[in-house]
């Protein structure tokens, strides 16, 4: 059957359209993702309306390109010769095919008008979060889910729609598999952090207190992206209310942080996590540069690579003296008298907050496990934008034992609702359990991790993910990349195990 479709469809000119499609919608999302990204650093208030035009324009555009039919046909002609296609082309087939089918079946309209509607939310986010306001963005919450709904019930009506949009963020997840996850985080964390909060030998954070430039502070945060080993010459550094890291291509990727002059190493670390996302972005293999295999796989582990980085690396006993010279360095006297052992212990205090940023390694997946718990019942139909600050005030109680004083610290304080990302939220908690994962294989595979760190020469542990998981971009799913990575398939308790040693370590539990 293969080599009568081969006869009859040319695969040469076949591979010819397939290219000059690649070209085609790699501009169409360079555009997209240089406007998307810079626009809302940049861009002053009043240009939000136009920006959105632009935005919804390319998208329709996106849209018709590859759900035109006759690439359908393309694509489907490729897939059937797969003898006569490199690795790569049929890492190409797979992966346009994949996109293609999650997209044919909604109208070319809606999603536009889905990329207008978010444009407009995240700005009246913005405006709400600062001015605390809930009830003004509560209607377009309530519109970004009903679109959301639309557009998977259109995509597979057969799903449950979260699920839908969980496996948009990180293929073949769905709410059994984060339900089994989540069981497994919660049975660890839980008595863990209880027992930390109880303990008497409390790590203090005094010696990291007070008022800090920002100027100062970006000087500080450029210094944590070149030791991480970005390439400077294809990275722009600015501010946002919320940190993120974007970029249309390798040769462009764009971190916005926000410092905060009361917490130096709040943006310290959102540096360090954002600079992560950055060396995978930058670290994908040089030939998918203009194809639909550049970029991270998945949320999961582009997750994976950022919380690796801020975490792993970051908050590890071995980096302390690394980071504590770059402290020193910026910011003349003020850490003169502090260890890095202080340092260390001062970053890694288990301590409830409102803030999931600004949270610590523990209690992390539980401002995650609120996120996801929402969303499953806003997607449900069981809550509505109205419901959740009373949902997110009781969860946050029942989890972290905090009353809820404001929306700015409350249901505002993400942004990734605005922009309609449902099902991004666990990808956080499993990217963590991924990294885990992947730094006891690498340490298994001989890298000298702790002299790395100690070293403040990262280069062992770039090369080893390099080598195992950016330049793959996304011609493998996370599932192929952690069994060929660490010889079994993802496990959570490489996780659980990683945070039940450090933390119990640090509060001297059953000492």
């Amino acid at each position: 059957m293969a080599e009568t479709n081969a006869a009859l469809s040319n695969p040469r000119a076949d591979l010819a359209a397939l290219d000059a499609l690649e070209r085609k919608l790699f501009s169409l999302r360079y555009a997209l993702d240089e406007i998307g990204s810079l626009g809302p650093v940049i861009d002053p208030p009043k240009a939000t309306a136009e920006r959105s035009e632009a935005l919804a324009e390319l998208e329709r555009a996106r849209v018709e390109t590859l759900c035109d039919p006759e690439v359908g046909d393309m694509l489907a002609r490729l897939a059937d010769v797969p003898e006569l296609l490199s690795e790569t082309r049929r890492a190409q087939v797979r992966v346009l095919t994949r996109d293609r089918d999650a997209l044919v079946r909604i109208p070319a309209e809606e999603q536009a008008a889905f990329s207008r509607l978010t444009c407009e939310a995240e700005d009246v986010w913005r405006r709400a979060k600062a001015a605390g306001d809930w009830d003004a963005f509560a209607p377009y919450l309530d519109r970004i889910v009903e679109a959301r709904l639309s557009m998977a019930a259109a995509r597979d009506g057969s799903r449950d729609p979260y699920d839908v949009w969980l496996d948009e963020y990180e293929p073949g997840c769905d709410a059994a598999f984060y339900d089994r996850f989540f069981s497994q985080v919660k049975d660890c964390v839980v008595p863990l952090l209880a027992d930390c909060v109880a303990s008497r030998h409390k790590p203090g954070r005094a010696c990291v207190e007070g008022s800090f430039d920002v100027r100062r502070q970006g000087e500080l945060a450029r210094d944590l992206v070149e030791l991480e080993g970005l390439d400077m010459d294809a990275l722009w550094l600015g501010e946002t209310e919320h940190p993120f890291t974007g970029g249309p291509s390798s040769g462009f990727v764009l971190i916005a942080s926000h410092p905060h002059r009361d917490d130096v190493l709040s943006n310290a670390f959102s540096m360090l996590h954002e600079g992560g996302h950055a060396l995978y972005e930058q670290g994908v293999d040089p030939a998918y540069r203009l194809t639909s295999l550049r970029g991270g796989t998945s949320m999961g582990m582009h997750e994976a690579q950022s919380r690796f980085f801020e975490n792993l690396v970051g908050r590890s006993a071995a980096f302390a003296p690394t980071l504590l010279a770059s402290l020193e360095l910026r910011f003349p006297g003020r850490f003169s008298r502090v260890t890095p052992r202080q340092l260390y212990l001062a970053e890694n205090c288990a301590e409830p907050g409102l803030i999931r940023t600004e949270a610590d390694e523990l209690t992390y997946p539980l401002h995650i496990l609120v996120r996801y718990e929402i969303e499953r019942l806003l997607l449900s139909g069981e809550a509505h934008a109205a419901d959740v600050p009373r949902l997110w005030a009781e969860k946050y109680r029942a989890y972290l034992g905090l009353e809820v004083p404001d929306h700015a610290r409350g249901a505002l304080q993400d942004t990734h609702w605005a922009c309609g990302d449902f099902g991004y939220f666990p990808t956080y908690a499993l990217g963590s359990a991924y990294g885990a994962q992947l730094k006891a294989a690498m340490v298994a595979d001989g890298v000298d991790f702790e002299g790395a760190c100690a070293r403040s020469d990262l280069a062992p542990i770039r090369a080893w993910l390099g080598e195992k998981i950016w330049r793959w971009g996304r011609s493998k799913d996370s599932d192929e990349l952690i069994r060929d990575a660490c010889g079994e398939p993802f496990s959570p308790a490489y996780y659980t195990d990683y945070l039940t040693e450090k933390f119990s370590a640090i509060y001297r539990l059953g000492a």
